[in-house]
């Protein structure tokens, strides 16, 4: 039996941002998914923990303390908490993850709201090229607009059915699977959108200013 017309999602801005999105092929990055013995990038070892890297400090911010700042080359700034960031889009990802330290850890299973998503609602101008992200530890770091717009990145809230624990970075962190882990920031706090790069505090201390485990993007030439 057919649907009747009232089985249709309503139409959203949300929704007609995104079909504006399929129709330009916006955000396209050739990505694809690899083979299972291409998998693990060159140079990396697979591990079953997670180990915990960090500047020395992980911040304690409590979900009711939590505000996320979205600014910049936007058409709608925006400011969340817990409430809001709740209230969006939800979605669940299963990725692995690479760490520049060399590790590497296959079918991680997220929980959050997709980076595309996001993009969607705040509307990044037509001239934003990258975005600068912001954690609580005061930890910065950069992305080409087109990677943090990956299909599976995501800011997460969760791992594995369960909240993401303070030393991997929560309440949230950005995940962008396909490039090492520092790019994935913790303890999320802030997203610039903008139309210049600025490197972050691993690219002007040595590390490369993309960070592709499978081209072995770990230092700067």
């Amino acid at each position: 039996m057919a649907d009747s017309p009232d089985d249709t999602p309503p139409e959203s801005k949300l929704t007609r941002t995104k079909q504006e999105w399929a129709r330009l092929g916006r955000f396209l990055t050739g990505r694809q998914e690899r083979p299972e013995a291409e998998r693990l990038p060159p140079g990396q070892h697979l591990v079953k923990n997670w180990p915990v890297l960090d500047l020395g400090l992980q911040p304690d911010v409590s979900p009711e303390r939590w505000r996320l700042q979205i600014n910049g080359a936007v058409e709608e700034p925006q400011i969340w908490d817990w409430a809001r960031f709740q209230s969006q889009p939800q979605s669940e990802e299963t990725s692995d993850m690479h760490c520049v330290t060399t590790w590497s850890r296959y079918d991680n299973r997220w929980g959050g709201v997709l980076t595309r998503d996001l993009m969607a609602i705040v509307r990044p101008r037509e001239d934003a090229a990258f975005v600068v992200l912001g954690s609580y530890d005061g930890y910065t770091t950069n992305l080409p607009l087109a990677d943090f717009a990956a299909e599976n990145a995501m800011l997460v809230h969760s791992w594995e059915g369960r909240p993401l624990a303070k030393e991997h970075g929560g309440p949230v962190r950005l995940l962008v699977p396909h490039l090492y882990l520092w790019k994935s920031a913790k303890w999320l706090r802030s997203i610039e959108f903008r139309t210049a790069d600025q490197p972050g505090y691993w690219e002007v201390r040595g590390y490369h200013n993309r960070g592709d485990p499978w081209a072995e993007e770990r230092y700067s030439d």
